[in-house]
């Protein structure tokens, strides 16, 4: 906390020196300001406190609050969050343009409704720990912000969304504090509490029985049974599986092999391009059965090499939104008629083939490179509940345990050493 030293003139009368650490560590710099009366040292004490022992903001060294009225208004526009956010995200490196698009729609839903007006530099319109905590509340609430449309509605944000959100507005304050001379000398998002990642609603994975595949498939249209298939039995992504060529097909040792080295991806515009898949171990080759390589093969009948393997009824690429609402939807429609009571998703082939491959006892190093996850923990993290769920030999084993302890039979051993008899015992 600040204080006050006394000190004597040699000239003559007494000075009062009000000292702080920067920020109130002890690490921090240290500060002071010089009154000539005790009142106005307490005053300018009360004051630092209260800026968190931080000099008040408009206070120039040696002089006081300087023009407070005309510094107000002379607010630089760069520094005003609804500008500097969309130009920190513009400046962003090393991300895809659908990323970057992604986080100017945060930026401009997420948060400038909420922020519009305030600055990210220290000062009496400056973003603050007080507003970082209101901001996250309303997220979660579903809160109308201060500057939405009139009439608009909100939902409550879930704790990923939430977080993803903060991370974003964190590394942007963060980049004001940065640099020779920086804007403002803390991030008020570095202390603030984040609800659980799984914290509200989300929406669960379905994994199929092997009938619920198989009535789905029944139910779907000519020109999508292929692609559902090798969905099913490969567990590729959609954008993964719509961007395969026929180059993609080939044969090592006589067995049939299918190379996942490309995907969809968006611009910034939402123009859409083949490029990398998601991770450097998401570029992988997949084993095929040999009925997932005839359909493959079959699906490349005709075309050249670079030709897409499944294409819409025009010949272009499938679009995701296109195939979910005229192919799977109604087919998931049909089998639901027909005693089916999940509602999978498109995704949901993935999250089945992978239950699929644990049933059977695959490893889950061998599950995770299959489905080109960044490590095995992503494996365990998605999928080692299904682990404790299909493995019979673990259900066996506890059943056994919780007979055995539910019908105890000393050994004849222990009875002895305890001095039971056969009478005592039974008892």
């Amino acid at each position: 906390m600040a204080s006050i030293r006394i000190r004597e003139r040699i000239t003559g009368g007494v000075t009062y020196t009000v000292t702080w650490r920067d920020g109130g560590p002890r690490t921090g710099k240290q500060e002071s300001e010089r009154f000539a009366t005790e009142d106005e040292a307490k005053d300018f004490k009360s004051l630092v406190e209260g800026y968190g022992e931080k000099w008040p903001p408009g206070w120039v060294r040696g002089r006081g609050f300087v023009e407070p009225e005309a510094e107000a208004t002379a607010v630089n526009p760069d520094h005003l969050f609804e500008n500097f956010a969309p130009a920190y995200v513009d400046l962003l490196t090393g991300i895809e343009g659908s990323t970057k698009r992604k986080y100017h729609r945060l930026v401009r839903e997420g948060m400038t409704p909420w922020f519009q007006g305030k600055t990210i530099t220290d000062g009496p319109d400056s973003i603050g720990d007080a507003d970082v905590k209101r901001w996250i509340n309303a997220l979660q609430a579903g809160d109308a912000a201060p500057h939405d449309a009139p009439g608009r509605k909100r939902k409550g944000y879930s704790g990923k969304t939430i977080r993803d959100h903060h991370g974003l507005l964190s590394a942007i304050l963060h980049s004001a504090t940065k640099g020779q001379t920086p804007l403002r000398q803390y991030n008020p998002c570095s202390d603030t509490k984040l609800p659980r990642k799984d914290d509200g609603d989300s929406e669960e994975r379905t994994y199929l029985e092997h009938w619920e595949a198989g009535l789905i498939l029944r139910h779907l249209a000519p020109d999508a049974v292929d692609l559902a298939q090798v969905l099913l039995g490969t567990g590729l992504r959609w954008g993964e599986v719509t961007a395969l060529q026929v180059r993609d097909l080939d044969h090592v040792n006589g067995r049939p092999i299918l190379r996942v080295s490309r995907t969809w991806k968006e611009d910034e515009t939402g123009r859409r391009y083949t490029g990398p898949p998601k991770s450097v171990r998401s570029r992988r080759t997949l084993v095929l059965t040999p009925y997932l390589a005839s359909i493959l093969a079959r699906a490349a009948q005709g075309k050249k090499k670079t030709g897409l393997l499944f294409t819409a009824r025009e010949g272009g690429a499938w679009y995701p939104g296109t195939f979910r609402r005229l192919r799977w939807a109604p087919a998931i429609e049909a089998a639901r008629a027909e005693g089916m009571l999940k509602e999978p998703r498109l995704h949901d082939t993935r999250h089945t083939h992978a239950a699929w491959l644990i049933a059977r006892n695959v490893p889950l190093p061998a599950i995770s490179a299959r489905l080109g996850h960044e490590s095995i923990q992503t494996t365990v993290d998605e999928y080692g509940h299904l682990l404790a769920i299909l493995d019979e030999d673990l259900v066996a084993a506890v059943a056994f345990s919780m007979d055995a302890a539910l019908t105890p039979v000393i050994p004849e051993g222990v009875r002895a050493a305890l001095g039971l008899d056969a009478v005592g015992a039974d008892c």
